[in-house]
């Protein structure tokens, strides 16, 4: 079976969405490559006007999606051994690490909650991890769940283009990518650094792995801490 992302959401109609074009796209679509299923949250509600949500206990705003309606939802699902995520932004933040693993395994299941989240005994009883995808708050996890399968799948052997190619992108070794160029040669009075175009392949590698430091160092002071770590417990 190929890489299976199952999405538990109060709205099918928001996939595929990005999922569903260039590349990753036609690898779902066309090679079968992967595979994207859906489950209507609603449709698993016993209450005759459709509800799946109740007011918090202890009061306060909003509402709270409800345990045995998320449950049975679930519980539909042939788990085969996936994870279960719970997109959510108290959660742990989504790395390329956990990506890797993930994308060399089944597929994954992914809960896109709404209003002000979910009955925290259905994650706890069904062992869902809380996955953050970044430092801010969305209105539903449906885009947060597509950011995770669209991580995941681009991984999929067969997917994407070739293997060095993403082995040289951002994360893959803890260093942001270095920046990117292509023609023309002069775009409004700015130049292609001019070791791109010697055509010597130590000189640009080199300075390649420059860039790649220096950015990392500026824009994420936390990855370059970890690099240097790394580094010194390797003895480099």
């Amino acid at each position: 079976m190929p890489f299976t992302a199952t999405i538990l959401t109060m709205f099918p109609e928001a996939f595929p969405g990005p999922l569903g074009v260039s590349l990753i796209g036609s690898a779902w679509l066309e090679r079968d490559l992967w595979r994207l299923e859906t489950v209507d949250i609603r449709n698993f509600s016993n209450d005759k006007r459709g509800f799946l949500d109740d007011t918090p206990a202890g009061g306060g705003p909003g509402q709270v999606m409800r345990a045995d309606v998320i449950a049975a939802a679930l519980d539909s699902v042939d788990r085969g051994g996936r994870p279960l995520l719970y997109m959510s932004a108290r959660g742990r933040p989504l790395t390329q690490a956990r990506v890797r693993e993930w994308s060399a395994g089944a597929g994954l299941i992914a809960l896109c909650g709404r209003f002000e989240g979910v009955d925290q005994r259905v994650l706890d009883a069904r062992g869902f991890e809380e996955v953050a995808v970044g430092d801010a708050v969305l209105a539903g996890g449906e885009a947060a769940a597509m950011v995770a399968v669209e991580a995941c799948v681009r991984l999929v052997p067969g997917v994407l283009g070739e293997a060095q190619s993403l082995a040289e992108e951002s994360f893959e070794d803890g260093l942001l990518e270095h920046p990117q160029f292509t023609r023309p040669r002069t775009f409004e009075g700015l130049e292609i650094p001019e070791v791109l175009l010697s055509g010597h392949h130590k000189k640009v590698a080199d300075w390649r792995t420059r860039l790649r430091q220096e950015t990392t160092r500026e824009r994420r002071p936390d990855l370059w801490a970890a690099h240097l770590a790394k580094q010194q417990a390797k003895g480099d």
